[in-house]
Parts: structure tokens; sequence; C-alpha cells
């Protein structure tokens, strides 16, 4: 344990929902965190895309950012430590002990995230990722570079919000070897799925979702499969050293099943959802598939409605082990980085 009030300090790359509400988090609990911890947590630098960067080392009022930038949309130049600093500028600065990687998901590559948590990794900085990319694309080669660094690489928060599975199976099942994992992790087809099966019409319930925040401005990475292939492999790049990407994933998205097939799953007591299935043979081969299949109207799996989600794990020591996580909203994903930030604080 550090001398009490020893400061730790944050890089957060990306400031968005997720990255704002971490930083209200952090607020409520600082006291909290110093007491239990004996260290003080402070936001030294945030880098954006378009809203302007600051650096401070004395600590940023994440308070004041916030404000400002749901008030006006961006950093205000008189903001103390206001620049025009990249990513790459601040990583490999000394303004930092942790970077948070909290950059919009690119799903077809991983990048520039990747890039960030190397350059992290070179600069003798321990990183807490939110960014699924990195972990799905290159995750065993991250994990070996940190490992010989002797740097943590957390990325909690990357499947099922803050819901701790890659902690649980790192933590309580011990000597367990996951043969496989299923579950449902893609809420958007969860909730088009349902909104058809009650005969709304398809560009209606695309436009409603925009607008209650469930759909994004481009739908096809969710509809056709290609978030629920992600999240697959990176539970399965983590939990089974898998070391595969998603474009070893066998995908089929929902954007072909029309309400004739809901409506006929239906009567024959079926419900169709996005399922996703990966294994691990017993010569290491791995499969990994997302595809919509029919569940029984009163499985598990078919009551899995709306952003709620779902991961099963099965092993050969503890049997099968499902976790639900119900309707999250954007604090989930919130402790989820608040939480891999207090491992930081208990393991370095």
């Amino acid at each position: 344990m550090q001398d009490f009030g020893l400061d730790f300090r944050l890089a957060l790359l990306g400031f968005g929902n997720a990255g704002q509400a971490f930083a209200a988090l952090l607020e409520e609990k600082r006291d909290e965190i110093r007491s239990t911890y004996g260290r003080n947590v402070i936001i030294t630098a945030i880098v954006t895309g378009s809203r302007g960067s600051i650096v401070n080392p004395d600590g940023i009022d994440t308070a004041e950012a916030r404000r400002m930038l749901r008030e006006d949309g961006v950093f205000s130049p008189d903001f103390p430590g206001y620049c025009d600093k990249t990513a790459f500028d601040v990583i490999s600065s000394p303004c930092c002990d942790a970077v948070l990687e909290l950059t919009p998901l690119n799903i077809m590559s991983g990048q520039p995230a990747i890039n960030h948590i190397l350059e992290a990794f070179a600069a003798g900085k321990h990183v807490v990722s939110a960014n699924k990319g990195p972990v799905a694309w290159a995750h065993k080669k991250l994990k070996d570079i940190a490992d010989k660094k002797g740097l943590k690489f957390y990325y909690e928060t990357t499947v099922m919000d803050g819901t701790p599975i890659f902690n649980l199976a790192e933590k309580t099942l011990n000597l367990c070897r996951i043969t496989e994992i299923s579950g449902i992790l893609n809420s958007t087809t969860n909730y088009i799925l349902d909104e058809m099966a009650d005969g709304v019409p398809y560009d209606t319930i695309i436009e409603n979702g925009r607008k209650r925040g469930f759909i994004e401005a481009d739908s096809a990475m969710d509809i056709e499969g290609y978030d629920a292939a992600a999240k697959l492999t990176a539970l399965l790049n983590v939990l089974a050293d898998a070391d595969i990407t998603p474009d070893d994933v066998d995908r089929t998205g929902i954007e072909n099943i029309t309400a004739e097939d809901v409506k006929n799953a239906e009567s024959r007591g079926m419900v169709i959802r996005l399922v996703c299935r990966g294994k691990v043979g017993p010569d290491g081969e791995v499969t990994a598939e997302v595809a919509p299949e029919e569940v029984p109207a009163g499985s598990m799996l078919a009551c899995v409605r709306g952003t709620t989600s779902l991961v099963s794990l099965t092993t050969d020591l503890m049997g099968t082990i499902s976790i639900v996580e119900h309707n999250p909203e954007i604090e989930q994903t919130a402790y989820g980085i608040f939480s891999d930030v207090l491992r930081l604080l208990q393991e370095v």
C-alpha cells in the first residue's frame, strides 16, 4: 500500500458518455477511495477527437469539464490546461500513471485503440480499456507485452458493461477450464426482434430505437452481428486463450429475419434471438458462431429482452454458470471502468 494521499494519475482517451459517467463516479467516491486505498486518484489529461484536450498535472476539474460539454459541446480555450495535444502526445508524456482507452470502437480493426495501448506500454503506463476492439483483435499480443513489462492491462467493461465476467473467471474459477461460451450479447437485436414480435413495422422500430438511444445512426454493426462477434471473440480470447479475431467467427446477423419469420416461430412456441456460441475442442481448436436461433419461449435465452444481456460459461469442474445483466444504464459501464481502476490501486 502506498503512502496515504499519494496521487494516482489517469489520462482519459475519449470523454463521451462512459468517460463522463466514470468521471462523475470518481468525483463521488474520491474521499472513500482515499480512505480505503490510501491513494488520491486524479484525472490529469482528457483527450477528445473534436472537443479539445485538457492536460493539467494538478488534476482537472472534471465536474466543470462535464458541465462545459453538456452546455457548450466543447471545452473552452479558457479552461485551465486546454491544449491541442493528441492521444499519442499525452500517452508519451509524464503526466499520467495509467491510460484509460475510451475512444470510439473501430469494430473492423481495433485501431487506433490498439496503437494507443502499445504506446502506453512502451511508455511504462498501465492500461484500462473500455474499448473491445483491442481485446478482440490483439489480446494475446497486448497481454504478452504487458506481462513482459510488468504492467497491468484490464478490460472488464468491454463485454456486458460492469458485470464481472473476466474477474469471475480469473479470481474464482481456479483451475477450471472453460470449454464453451454462449449467450446473448447484443441488446439492439433483442429490441428489434421484440418489437417485430409486437407487430411494429421495421422502419418504425429503427426510427424509435434511434430516438431512444438503442440504435446507432449506423445500425449495421449491431444488426449484421459484428458487435456480437467482437464480444464473443473478446470472451474467447481472454477466458479460453483462443487468440482469434472477429474474422474467425462464423457470423450471421438478423438483417434477413422478417416479421413473418418471427410470427411463425411464435406459432411454434419459439422466440428468435441472436445467439453467440464458442467452443474449445479437446485439441484446443476454437469454433465461434453468431447467428439467429429459434429458442423455446420459456427458456432463459428467450427471457433476455431489451438491453439485458446473458453469458453462460461451461467449465470442466464447475459445470455451467450463467450471468445476467439486467437493463444496464451508462452508470454500469462507468462502474466497469471504475472497478478496473480500483484493481490497479490494489496491485500497483
